[in-house]
């Protein structure tokens, strides 16, 4: 794997985080964002032809159906990493999760990971005045619940577990359990 998804959330100068980032106390995520400025007053999605090409966006649309559709765990890791994706032995992905259309190669898949039915990898937001762009990790032995939506620049650490129908919009740090819209640690019993 040539990112260290089992290692949980590491900053820009190298550093560990808690998920926490400085400016403002923003999740570390916005901090490992690219951002792109939009040109004049309308919405950035306005102009995501400038962002990416369509002939580009229009063949992982197709693959990423053949991901979703394929009942071959095989068939959707191969196909997976023809797109670009980081994507470790053994991952289990599960029926209509959709990994990020526009940038799939900035998903990164650990080992023996766990993508549930319908989840959602998010490697951009387009939003007003700006798109946002970055990498989504999930670690090794990590497993998402079905529609759970990872939001970008997201790193969801080693044997992490995130429960069903979760918004994922911080670091999840190797080992925790989160849930909820957003997803937040849950107390084990």
């Amino acid at each position: 794997m040539s990112k260290p998804p089992g290692e949980g959330a590491v900053t820009d100068d190298g550093g560990a985080t808690d998920g926490v980032g400085t400016d403002d106390d923003r999740p570390a995520r916005y901090d490992r964002m690219e951002r792109h400025a939009t040109p004049g007053g309308r919405n950035s999605l306005q102009f995501w032809t400038d962002a990416r090409s369509p002939l580009v966006v229009a063949r992982n649309y197709l693959v990423v159906w053949l991901i979703r559709v394929s009942p071959s765990l095989r068939l959707k890791n191969w196909l997976l990493r023809r797109l670009g994706a980081d994507v470790g032995a053994g991952v289990s992905w599960g029926l209509e999760a959709t990994p990020d259309v526009f940038w799939p190669e900035r998903v990164t898949v650990g080992e023996d990971a766990i993508v549930g039915y319908d989840s959602v990898l998010l490697c951009h937001e387009f939003l007003q005045d700006e798109y946002r762009v970055g990498d989504v990790v999930v670690g090794d032995r990590a497993m998402l619940g079905a529609k759970v939506t990872v939001l970008p620049g997201v790193h969801i650490g080693a044997d992490a577990q995130v429960a069903a129908n979760s918004l994922v919009a911080d670091d999840v740090p190797p080992g925790e359990t989160v849930a909820g819209v957003p997803a937040e640690p849950v107390e084990r019993e």
